[in-house]
């Protein structure tokens, strides 16, 4: 079994003094690749740093996220993001973590402009883009529709209806699967995730953040993302190996990595 964690934040201090020691016990568990999206332009290098020193695995994510917008106007934001892809094209996967947040003390029009920014970025570089969206599903679906934004994606931490799954789903996202669907009480997004496809779907944890049921108030850690598969396969009433094989092969369709190159590297 071979999974992928599509989101984990391990340039977080939470993983500093423990990093190495995260990944041998996630990759014990079958979790060889990791995805590690940024927040803000002050972590970039910091994260291309990271996955340059350990190298085995990781991948990641350049982008500008509603919850940690720096002072700097949109359009010089943008052009830091712009500048930064020009060098690190080849080894950045995507655009993101970025979207809309409606639950946060940050104008939405300001939100929106480096949301727009990004989508046009991801378009000119050709990259799927890693969305957050809190209560905002409708008004990133109405964006997307209007920009004509056809690189795809990953909806991150998917919670909703399956007509909101579905809506994101056609416009060529994947939905992001992560510790959500342990919960019994998230009964609405554990019936969406289960009515559509396992090739729409991508694992993530998230961490150190969402943990999964029965580990409240723990650091949240990649070893963990396989009971988030079990879970998964059980909604899906598969075979756990079925589920793990699919996503594995959607997880680097999406990002544009061979999984030849993966296996090359789980054997170092």
């Amino acid at each position: 079994m071979r999974l992928f964690d599509t989101h984990c934040h391990l340039d977080l201090p939470a993983f500093e003094q423990t990093l190495s020691n995260d990944l041998a016990q996630a990759k014990a568990q079958g979790v060889e690749c990791f995805l590690i999206p940024s927040t803000s332009p002050d972590s970039w290098v910091s994260i291309e740093q990271l996955v340059a020193q350990y190298s085995d695995g990781l991948h990641y994510a350049l982008g500008i996220h509603p919850h940690f917008i720096p002072l700097s106007t949109p359009a010089q934001l943008l052009q830091q993001l712009e500048d930064r892809l020009s060098v690190a094209q080849h080894a950045c996967v995507a655009i993101g973590e970025c979207g809309l947040d409606a639950l946060i003390d940050q104008p939405a029009e300001r939100q929106e402009a480096l949301l727009i920014g990004q989508l046009s970025i991801a378009q000119t570089f050709q990259k799927p883009i890693i969305l957050h969206s809190r209560k905002t599903h409708q008004r990133i679906i109405q964006i997307i529709k209007q920009m004509k934004f056809v690189q795809g994606g990953v909806l991150h931490a998917f919670s909703g209806s399956y007509q909101e799954a579905k809506q994101f789903i056609d416009l060529g996202f994947k939905l992001g699967v992560g510790g959500v669907i342990t919960y019994p009480r998230a009964n609405k997004t554990r019936q969406a995730i289960a009515s559509v496809s396992m090739a729409d779907l991508v694992l993530e944890t998230d961490a150190p953040d969402m943990p999964l049921l029965g580990y409240q108030g723990q650091i949240n850690r990649p070893l963990r993302l396989p009971l988030v598969l079990q879970e998964l396969a059980r909604l899906h009433q598969a075979d756990p190996e079925q589920v793990a094989s699919v996503i594995w092969q959607t997880s680097h369709t999406l990002f544009g990595l061979s999984i030849t190159d993966a296996r090359d590297e789980s054997n170092k």
